[in-house]
């Protein structure tokens, strides 16, 4: 199947051969034959029906010059972790770029920052700077004054930069003529990261071929955020809404780490490459003379006005065909081949389960570490000082791990024996916090530790987080594996010279090491916002959010909708999974008496206020909302974080604003005690762009916590109001725990009380039995 698709890129690049046409008609036959054979190779949790007619070539565009872009990769970026320091023994360092498919870089250049050591010698120490292993020039130092501060502007040979790219920087240095040791603290260079690569891209024509999508609408080469605008004839319905939903959600899972943006358009060809959702009755006006369609289509051409722009077209005779569309997008995506592709069936054959979602750690069973990796040889290192091995662990934020005996955590690891007994040791810890350290002994037969990591929760914690000793477990967790081998190189006594080549180590952790988060209950302290903006929750208690109901203004705006999308988006990358199941609708009376979690955009009905002891926001705050020429919004509770403050008297906030303000608010379903709403609102559509920038900025996302955020242009502010609920299952003894573990005096006078309650019934006990004893010996 590879091959074919291989083919037909080849072939269509070479427009109007005559031999292409023919092959791209041969290659859909082979296809064809093949499809059963790639969903055995792709299994999916639907089969998707497609059928492909042949690919249409492009015209060359005449007159058109390509587009051109300029940046400029910082370091800082490409090497997050801050400076490069080379020293004698790890000389090298490199950093890794990519380079989209719709580009040609044409013309690079290297700008270094760096600052060399004062005891290397000039001539012979110099840096070497390679770009795909091959060799680009050198810097020399120290040649005017010992320990200068050096720049280096190095024009890069742009023949050489591909997709995947690779910059390795080597160090040559020496500070004797002879007898040297290569360990010594005297051998180092630190390279800035302020340093930079200039680039200068062109952008290529590509053909309208669906074999390499999501390409060029989502390229996984491309590091910067995704921006894809989705445009529509007019206002869309719910139905069409959720068809958008859907597709976004399935772009965020495809993005992941980068962030999205799904700008909303009407009836308005964009920029850059695009999606038009359109039926056969409503189509933006560039589209009224496209052929109509006879069933779900998805279908790539480019730009009216720039064929260098691509546009996704998703038709259908109505706006069912849309959803059924977008899911053959979800879930039929590598059966795609050809300009334009029919979506004959969707079906559904495993339905999703609680907590199952694919980026987070399973808790049915034991997790094999290899589950954890994101790419190839992740639990590999070697090199003279070799690096650490990163593991990121996302959890379900309600998994509950009070009273835990600790996640046990068996480990496995294989690694080049030092030739003696020394200070080498393997070092583990999580989320940048020690843990425990294990010896790096000469004899390799036994490299297997059980460790068991004990928790303490943080129960009423405004952060939600889980207070492990000496470090915390939260939603978001890195394990850290650190081989730290002792080096003796270099002579060992003065006048003695020896010459040694450093060892190079080698470190694996076994991929069949595992960690078991099995057995725990999933039980959580509500409303918690900090949930719903790292991971989704509890909407991605279902990965595929089929428990969501979203409600949407009857007439929503375009910044709504954006804000939506966004919201999907970012969900979908949080959990790896699209939203396939969620429900959109604009009518609340669908909503009275619903057992599922509701996300609200807009004023919050009267329905479902929250409860009025709270107050948390009374009739004004939302009316005010709705008008953006106020720009006010009022706060009021008498109970301010009443958990943890029961002895204060009641507190009432009022909060008043002239600028432009937006707000999340979390509380308690009133149709299930279970289930959660979870209101977007704000002051007009300014107040939603703010609130749709706040939520793409991963560091305000960070601060919206508690059951209130505010959001304002200088920045969120979280406050805890309200009653706090709990969603989840504990017996009643588990329970007790919970509510005594916060309450550290109360809970010492218990256990005080139940030792005298015990020591009495024990006394009464011996009691009557040394009466009866007394009664038994005195009838004899």
């Amino acid at each position: 199947m590879k091959i074919v698709k291989s083919a037909v890129t080849h072939l269509g690049q070479k427009k109007g051969h005559w031999l292409g046409i023919i092959m791209l008609g041969l290659a859909g036959s082979v296809y064809a034959q093949t499809a059963n054979q790639a969903v055995a190779e792709h299994p999916e949790s639907a089969i998707v029906a497609v059928t492909s007619p042949q690919a249409e070539l492009a015209v060359e565009p005449e007159g058109l010059t390509a587009p051109v872009r300029h940046d400029a990769l910082s370091f800082q970026t490409l090497a997050p972790e801050g400076s490069l320091v080379l020293s004698g023994i790890q000389n090298t360092a490199q950093m890794t770029f990519n380079v989209r498919s719709d580009e040609v870089v044409t013309q690079a250049v290297l700008n270094l920052d760096y600052t060399v050591s004062p005891a290397l010698l000039p001539l012979v120490s110099h840096i070497k700077v390679y770009m795909n292993d091959e060799l680009m020039g050198l810097a020399a130092v120290n040649q005017d004054a010992p320990g200068q501060h050096g720049t280096l502007i190095l024009p890069l040979d742009a023949r050489f930069i591909s997709d995947f790219n690779r910059l390795r920087f080597e160090l040559v240095g020496h500070y004797k003529d002879i007898c040297e040791d290569p360990a010594s603290s005297s051998i180092w260079i630190d390279i800035s990261k302020n340093s930079s690569i200039a680039l200068s891209y062109q952008g290529l024509e590509v053909n309208n071929d669906l074999s390499r999508f999501p390409e060029p609408f989502f390229d996984r080469r491309d590091s910067r955020p995704l921006t894809l605008p989705m445009v529509f004839s007019a206002r869309p319905n719910v139905e069409v809404q959720q068809a958008a939903g859907i597709l976004a959600s399935w772009f965020g899972v495809q993005a992941q780490w980068r962030g999205q943006d799904f700008p909303v358009l009407y009836n308005q060809l964009p920029d850059k490459n695009g999606i038009v959702f359109a039926t056969n009755d409503q189509r933006p006006d560039f589209l009224k003379d496209y052929p109509k369609v006879d069933g779900p289509v998805i279908e790539m051409i480019a730009h009216p006005e720039n064929p260098y722009i691509k546009l996704l077209l998703v038709l259908g005779r109505d706006d069912k065909d849309l959803q059924m569309a977008v899911k053959g997008i979800a879930q039929g995506e590598p059966l795609f081949r050809g300009q334009s592709v029919s979506i004959d069936e969707v079906k559904t054959l495993i339905a999703r389960q609680p907590y199952d979602a694919p980026n987070w750690v399973r808790t049915d069973r034991m997790v094999r570490l290899a589950e954890l990796t994101s790419y190839p040889n992740q639990l590999s290192v070697s090199g003279g000082r070799v690096p650490p091995i990163d593991l990121e662990m996302k959890l379900p934020p309600d998994l509950f791990l009070l009273r835990s005996q600790g996640i046990t955590l068996n480990l496995k690891y294989r690694y080049t024996p030092p030739p003696f007994v020394d200070e080498s040791r393997l070092n583990i810890s999580l989320n940048d916090r020690f843990l425990q350290s294990f010896p790096l002994k000469p004899d390799t037969s036994n490299n297997s530790q059980i460790l068991h990591i004990p928790l303490i929760q943080g129960l009423l914690s405004s952060d939600d987080q889980v207070t492990i000793p000496a470090f915390q477990l939260g939603g978001n967790n890195k394990m850290r594996f650190d081989f730290d081998f002792v080096s003796n190189i270099g002579a060992s006594t003065t006048g003695v010279c020896r010459t040694m080549i450093p060892v190079k180590h080698q470190a694996v952790i076994d991929e069949d090491s595992t960690i078991d988060f099995s057995g725990y209950r999933h039980y959580l302290a509500m409303p918690a916002l900090k949930t719903f903006a790292q991971s989704g929750f509890p909407f991605s208690r279902m990965a595929d959010l089929s428990e969501t109901l979203v409600v949407m203004p009857e007439h929503p705006s375009a910044g709504q909708l954006t804000l939506l999308f966004n919201v999907l988006g970012q969900t979908g990358a949080s959990i790896g999974y699209p939203s396939l199941g969620v429900q959109i609708t604009d009518k609340f009376d669908s909503v009275k008496g619903s057992d599922k979690d509701i996300l609200l955009l807009g004023g919050i009905p009267a329905e479902l206020k929250p409860d009025s002891n709270a107050q948390v926001f009374i009739d004004q705050a939302r009316s005010r909302l709705n008008q953006p020429v106020e720009n006010n919004l009022e706060l009021r509770t008498i109970d301010f974080d009443s958990e943890r403050k029961e002895s204060n008297p009641a507190v009432s906030a009022s909060v008043t604003s002239d600028g432009t303000l937006a707000a999340i608010t979390g509380f308690q379903s009133p149709f299930n005690p279970q289930r959660s709403v979870i209101a977007l609102m704000a002051s007009g559509d300014r107040g939603y762009q703010l609130l749709d920038q706040a939520w793409r900025d991963s560091g305000k996302r960070d601060a919206i916590a508690g059951s209130v955020s505010i959001v304002r242009e200088s920045g969120v502010n979280s406050i805890r109001v309200g009653e706090t609920y709990y969603v989840g299952y504990l017996p009643w003894w588990d329970k007790m725990w919970y509510k005594l573990s916060s309450h550290p005096v109360m809970l010492a006078v218990v256990a005080v009380f139940s030792v005298i309650l015990v020591a009495l019934l024990l006394w009464r006990g011996l009691r009557r039995v040394s009466r009866r004893r007394l009664n038994s010996s005195g009838h004899e």
